[in-house]
């Protein structure tokens, strides 16, 4: 009677199950992000120490991206054991005291899935080359090859080439839609899909509060292997592959992005609902119908909770008319989903150079701009170094580690630029990240913008970040609010934002010259503060400066 009288009066707390709903996640690469042993990579332990940073900084979570056991062909993206920790970046224990630290602080932990694929020494994949009757001999996609020897079909993998390999074992080729080292599982195969709930387990069981899955729309494939059709010139684009990549050259209804997908989706919520509160964000890559996919997978609560596609990752400079575009498209084909918009990741080029490079201010541009990012519907992921300002380094042909450059070299470079270490001290050795050479050369540009070199300072990017997460953490509009677009035109963006009794006016300069939005005499709204930005409005008019805001408060 007395303990059931203690637990009434001290209640466990309440489980928020909608934390991720625009939350901010922090993506760690951790081959680059701290190093510990000396080795001139980045570790576990690493990450452990830098923790504090996260947290100071105002992200609600970290995303690491993968440390599982691997030959690293795709550094750490062509898993051959998805159930312990490479040895390069420490152990398991390691990253029990990780997730730890990281509850400690407040921050949810989530960790990069690679469910489409393995390594090409995956036990299960050793044992399904071994004959065509093996007890797994259909974990994977195999196929007859076509009377002439060429493979079954036109598909294309995203690293260059056939998504076809021979092997000699069964005389049969299988799938890779990436490096031929990375054999697609067969998700047909209902054995696959247990197997990786299983794994799935593993790492709820051990703490974590949910997963990035990689290429979320690549796990199935028509079993019919029809050929993809080609895409007309004029809709081709390097959203998900760079231009000089044929990949693009194909409307790929056939190899990802299939309906049976979605059942899929369905058994991995239903196991993430199992926790108290798990969730994931799924990673679509398509060129023709990214926001579609996004808005199937996240409709109705019954499959993931969120995903991203590419819309603000690809190439194209971002501008005004195409961020009402994309979220007023995504509102219209996902009017209940949820979407994870990002500018920049381990992937892609940094933003600091692909949209910031030639704006007379680059350092004014990249405030605006993620203040921006920080106040669209949707959660938001960012990622290392983007509070610093880091671009994208330009590195040599005899540096370079990704075999996605080295294949495309020198149109396209890779992504090893976006990949080099954390700075973290701007006088210490490799800017504090490792006492040895890093696995990519630290970028003396970068050394400027280090950690040490703008804390503390109110001007720094690094400290606009911590503001800026700050005012939109006191203001629940920002962070769970509906969105609403409101005229505006030029290089202006205006929208409001919306929650409970909470409405708030959002206003943006996106271009370098002074500009004005005229938001009527109907809307009324008193300025709020603690963001930054010095915009005024009088009479219905806000008035920006270059790259300037303004926020204000709805009566």
């Amino acid at each position: 009677m007395q303990t059931a009288l203690r637990k009434a009066e001290n209640p466990m707390p309440a489980v928020d199950r909608d934390w991720w709903r625009g939350c901010v996640i922090y993506q760690i690469y951790p081959r680059s992000f701290q190093d510990t042993d000396g080795d001139g990579i980045g570790d576990l332990k690493g990450i452990t120490q830098r923790l504090g940073y996260i947290a100071s900084l105002g992200a609600d979570a970290i995303w690491i991206s993968p440390f599982f056991k691997s030959p690293m062909k795709d550094f750490g993206y062509d898993v051959s054991d998805y159930c312990d920790v490479d040895p390069m970046f420490g152990t398991l224990a390691d990253f029990d005291a990780l997730v730890a630290e990281a509850h400690r602080l407040g921050l949810k932990v989530m960790i990069d899935e690679v469910l489409s694929h393995t390594a090409d020494n995956h036990p299960w994949f050793v044992e399904s080359r071994t004959s065509r009757d093996n007890p797994k001999s259909d974990w994977y996609v195999w196929a007859d090859a076509k009377p002439d020897g060429t493979p079954p079909n036109n598909w294309l993998s995203i690293f260059g080439g056939s998504a076809w390999q021979w092997d000699t074992r069964r005389q049969q080729y299988y799938l890779h839609n990436f490096l031929s080292e990375q054999p697609d599982l067969n998700f047909h195969n209902g054995e696959v899909q247990d197997a990786l709930l299983d794994i799935t387990r593993f790492w709820l069981e051990r703490g974590v509060d949910g997963f990035r899955l990689d290429t979320i729309n690549f796990y199935f494939h028509s079993e019919g292997l029809e050929d993809n059709p080609a895409l007309p010139p004029e809709e081709r684009n390097d959203q998900t592959a760079p231009a000089v990549n044929p990949y693009n050259y194909q409307d790929h209804l056939y190899d990802k992005s299939r309906p049976e997908n979605l059942g899929f989706l369905e058994r991995f919520r239903a196991l993430l609902d199992e926790y108290p509160a798990a969730a994931a964000v799924g990673e679509v890559g398509d060129s023709q119908r990214g926001l579609e996919v996004v808005a199937a997978y996240t409709e109705g609560g019954r499959r993931v909770q969120m995903c991203y596609a590419f819309d603000f990752l690809a190439p194209e400079k971002i501008s005004a008319p195409k961020v009402r575009q994309v979220l007023q498209e995504f509102g219209r084909v996902a009017s209940d989903g949820w979407s994870c918009w990002a500018f920049s990741n381990h992937d892609v080029k940094r933003h600091a150079s692909r949209w910031a490079a030639n704006e007379p201010d680059p350092t004014a541009y990249l405030k605006v701009v993620s203040a921006l990012l920080m106040s669209l519907r949707g959660s938001v992921c960012l990622y290392q170094g983007d509070e610093l300002g880091l671009t994208e380094a330009d590195l040599a042909f005899e540096d370079l580690q990704d075999p996605y450059g080295i294949r495309f070299w020198p149109e396209f470079k890779g992504r090893d630029g976006c990949r080099t270490p954390m700075v973290w001290q701007s006088r210490a050795k490799n800017g504090g990240f490792s006492s040895a050479k890093p696995w990519l050369p630290v970028p003396a540009e970068h050394l400027a913008k280090a950690v040490d070199a703008q804390q503390g300072d109110e001007n720094s990017l690094l400290e606009h970040y911590r503001r800026f997460l700050a005012f939109r953490r006191f203001h629940p509009a920002l962070v769970k609010g509906d969105i609403d677009f409101l005229p505006s035109d030029g290089d202006t963006v205006a929208f409001t934002r919306g929650e409970g009794n909470e409405r708030l006016v959002c206003v943006f300069n996106l271009g370098g010259k002074a500009a004005e939005v005229d938001l009527g005499a109907s809307l009324t709204a008193q300025p709020v503060s603690g963001h930054g930005f010095a915009g005024e409005a009088a009479s219905g008019r806000v008035k920006l400066g270059g790259y300037g805001a303004w926020f204000g408060r709805l009566a």
